[in-house]
């Protein structure tokens, strides 16, 4: 694959990284299931137990798994034809879909501001 198409999947493959890492972490379809792992990742008394459980309520940490399961899936390199190519886009995966995780947070915080100051303006007006 030519340094172009590389860059093509570097930007495309995180969307949907994003989206199941956004999903799973942050909204209220998997809200039991998180709230579960929350409590085991506080209270289990085995380590590895508890990391297991804190996975699935860490965007950061779960977009490392997801991006694997998708390396695996398309057989993404970057960069290199060998193991290091699996490496590096491992890392580039995670944080581009990192990225887009960070600006959807801001657009909806934006979104959350506008419509409180809209039902402030409807508040003083009536």
């Amino acid at each position: 694959m030519d340094i172009a198409n590389q860059l093509l999947w570097l930007f495309i493959l995180p969307i949907p990284i994003a989206c199941i890492v956004w999903t799973v972490t942050n909204e209220e379809i998997f809200r039991e299931p998180r709230t579960y792992c929350i409590e085991r990742s506080r209270n289990c008394h085995n380590s590895f137990k508890r990391k297991f459980f804190y996975l699935f309520t860490c965007e950061y940490c779960f977009s490392h798994y997801i991006s694997l399961f998708f390396i695996w899936v398309t057989d993404f390199k970057l960069l290199t034809i060998n193991w290091t190519g699996y490496l590096i886009s491992i890392f580039a995966l995670v944080w581009m879909a990192n990225i887009y995780m960070s600006l959807f947070t801001l657009l909806r915080q934006e979104i959350k501001k506008d419509k409180s100051e809209i039902d402030v303006i409807n508040c003083l007006k009536q």
